[in-house]
């Protein structure tokens, strides 16, 4: 009796906390936790780029919209760069036998930096802005490059870390905890920023950001102090270090890597396009208050920790990564089938499930994605493997969201030019455009998806992470 309660206590306790069981001897629960801080600190960055500073530089210092977009977009830019920077932090020489760490303390410097000047060049913009546009945007795009750059270099090479230190099996779970942190960190940060700049005054801004800079130093520090054992190997003056090319082909050779490239890509636009839209689809079509629109990043974050639950639990149980993100599709396609019908029911409710769902979808197809590229990788290839993904979701990321908001606006325009018809005139019509072509995507995603799914579960290796530590090919 006592044994089947203990098993049962065992059961529940990881039921209720997904994650419970992650840790090993060889990368305790503590160790990972503390290295997922750099997914904190980039989630900061990611709500201040994309929410908190869109209200401020638009209403508080009536910097114009469309410059708004161009020094956000900035960092997107350099996304490619994900590639190289990953491809040069597996073949580092260091005097201290590090690879990692370099790229980490340069990502954190970055970041730091960009923080650190950016409410000057905000300020500057907003004052001179009209008297001299070129010279004043110079201060905003370099902080933005700054802190952006930051973003990919840190975000890159910690995920490469997290490859090199996960043990045997517990890659895909590990990834969980790292993309739970940075949802926490995003859901933390929104809050904070909301608090701190509600009062919001010149001298305010100032404060906020550099103090957001110094937590950023320090959380990064803490998060990357004694995390990667030193190799006297990597300090030799005469170590090999293949050129991109080289590195590149060495990759690719090890499977399908470009068809999962591709599914990476029509997926990220698949679930990318709605970003920036969905919260005036809920004030414009259903008619819901401020804080209804504001509700809807919280359900989306909740429907993102239950699909990381998800992911977890049928990574477990042997269902392989591609299907994981095949899933991930599938269920996309189910939610955003509920925000288009939310319109013509009239249904605030639909469309909240709706907004829960594309969390749910949006979480499986990342980690299995995520977990796919890590795993057709050697050690020795982690950050290049890393550095693709990275760059082509951030890319088509990027790409997506602008298209998304082009597109919503050029229905309606059309229609009222008499170049479509009438019913394109509805205020859903636009939005319900976009949200057919996020369908559309997924199901492509799922298509292109489908061979590699087929071929591990018939007669490839299996990208489980146990693979991720063979020298062998793949495939």
């Amino acid at each position: 009796m006592t044994d089947t309660a203990s098993l049962l206590k065992a059961r529940l306790r990881r039921l209720a906390v997904p994650f419970a069981d992650v840790g090993t001897r060889e990368l305790p629960m503590t160790q990972i936790l503390r290295l997922s801080l750099f997914q904190v600190t980039v989630g900061m960055l990611y709500v201040m780029f994309t929410g908190t500073l869109n209200r401020v530089m638009i209403y508080e210092l009536g910097i114009a919209a469309s410059l708004l977009g161009a020094v956000i977009a900035l960092p997107i830019l350099f996304a490619p760069l994900r590639l190289l920077i990953g491809h040069r932090s597996d073949h580092r020489r260091s005097a201290l036998g590090w690879r990692r760490v370099p790229y980490l303390w340069i990502g954190t410097l970055l970041m730091f930096g960009g923080l650190a000047v950016m409410p000057f060049g905000l300020l500057v913009q907003a004052e001179y802005g009209a008297d001299a546009p070129f010279l004043a945007s110079l201060g905003a795009a370099l902080a933005f490059f700054l802190a952006g750059l930051g973003v990919h270099v840190t975000q890159t090479t910690g995920l490469a870390l997290t490859n090199d230190l996960a043990p045997e099996g517990k890659l895909p779970q590990v990834v969980g905890v790292m993309y739970v942190m940075l949802l926490l960190g995003m859901v933390i940060s929104t809050g904070v920023f909301y608090l701190l700049l509600s009062d919001f005054s010149h001298e305010r801004l100032v404060q906020v950001l550099q103090g957001a800079a110094l937590v950023v130093w320090a959380l990064n520090v803490f998060a990357l102090w004694r995390q990667e054992p030193r190799d006297p190997e990597r300090s030799r003056v005469d170590r090999p270090r293949p050129p991109l090319s080289e590195s590149w082909q060495s990759f690719v050779e090890r499977g399908p890597v470009v068809r999962l490239l591709v599914v990476i890509g029509i997926g990220a636009a698949g679930f990318g396009m709605q970003d920036i839209i969905i919260e005036p689809y809920g004030a414009s079509v259903l008619g819901l208050e401020v804080a209804g629109t504001t509700l809807l990043t919280g359900l989306w974050a909740i429907g993102m920790l239950i699909g990381f639950w998800f992911a977890k639990m049928a990574l477990e149980r042997g269902i392989n990564a591609y299907g994981v993100a095949t899933i991930g599709a599938l269920v996309g396609v189910l939610a955003f089938s509920l925000v288009i019908v939310s319109a013509p029911l009239d249904s605030p409710t639909v469309f909240r499930i709706g907004q829960v769902v594309i969390g749910v979808g949006g979480a499986l197809f990342y980690v299995g994605t995520l977990a796919a590229t890590m795993s057709m990788a050697t050690r020795e290839q982690s950050g290049i493997a890393i550095g693709a993904w990275g760059a082509v979701q951030a890319t088509v990321l990027g790409a997506a969201l602008a298209a998304g908001a082009g597109i919503s606006d050029l229905v309606p325009a059309l229609a009222e030019a008499g170049r479509m018809p009438e019913l394109y005139l509805h205020p859903a019509a636009g939005y319900s455009v976009v949200y057919s072509v996020e369908v559309v995507l997924l199901l492509a995603m799922v298509v292109a998806a489908w061979p590699l799914a087929r071929f591990a579960r018939e007669g490839g290796r299996s990208v489980s992470p146990s693979t991720a530590t063979s020298n062998e090919s793949g495939y």
